[in-house]
């Protein structure tokens, strides 16, 4: 079966990473970005170098409609879309509960997990043998904080992860007599802009000694383990949680 891969976040960070990281391998892709279109048009084109169909679609994943509309210009442009990376996420500043408002919960949960919850279901009504599809894999890419909780920086952030885990483990089991595959990624601390988003852009460079492994982790690493977690060769995975955290 040709891969055709929705990635959505796709346009920086573990998202480019792991599209380059698909191309390499065989895959088509459909990147999805919020905002950042010149980047995301980069990688489209990176893409193409590498001798894959590529294209980008800008969507919000808090948006219904837009999510809609990904899935369907996907498989419109593409064709059969055979697996889904849930990437895009956001972080605020770091806080402390006493700072939280109901509108920060809200944004970060409506990105963080409704978007995820949605783009699964579109990638199960493609992919289920009970609606014609040929199966197919979905890898969430969740956090170590997920495990860690970050306090006193990012526990609303750590807890949108927690969902997302526990979306796993339910998807993974609704869907795997319909042929498609569910599992996550867990990222510890990671050389990615995102920490810019969240006021400490050398937040790794600040807690690297303090991991067993005395390093923060490359995009490219991550990227290489959901390549695998989509592939043939993780045919009998599903609803497991794949932790790159440097021992953390």
């Amino acid at each position: 079966m040709q891969q055709i891969t929705i990635i959505t976040g796709g346009s920086r960070g573990i998202g480019k990473a792991t599209a380059l990281c698909l191309a390499k391998r065989g895959h088509h892709i459909c990147i999805g970005y919020r905002t950042r279109e010149n980047s995301a048009h980069e990688v489209v084109e990176m893409i193409r170098n590498l001798g894959q169909s590529a294209i980008s679609v800008q969507v919000d994943v808090t948006d219904e409609k837009q999510i809609v509309a990904l899935f369907q210009r996907a498989e419109e442009e593409l064709g059969y879309i055979s697996g889904l990376v849930n990437n895009a996420g956001i972080l605020k500043p770091q806080a402390t509960i006493e700072q939280l408002t109901a509108e920060r919960l809200n944004d970060i949960f409506a990105t963080n997990v409704t978007g995820y919850f949605l783009c699964a279901r579109e990638a199960v009504k493609r992919m289920a043998f009970r609606h014609g599809g040929k199966g197919g894999a979905i890898v969430n890419v969740s956090s170590a904080a997920a495990r860690l909780g970050s306090p006193y920086e990012y526990i609303d952030y750590a807890a949108s992860k927690g969902a997302v885990d526990t979306l796993t483990i339910g998807l993974s089991q609704e869907v795997a007599a319909q042929g498609i595959r569910v599992n996550t990624v867990r990222p510890g601390f990671i050389y990615t802009e995102m920490h810019t988003d969240g006021g400490e852009p050398d937040r790794v460079e600040r807690i690297k000694d303090s991991l067993p492994m005395k390093r923060g982790g490359q995009p490219e690493e991550i990227a290489e383990a959901i390549a695998w977690l989509l592939s043939d060769e993780a045919s009998y995975v599903t609803g497991n949680f794949m932790d790159l955290a440097g021992g953390k």
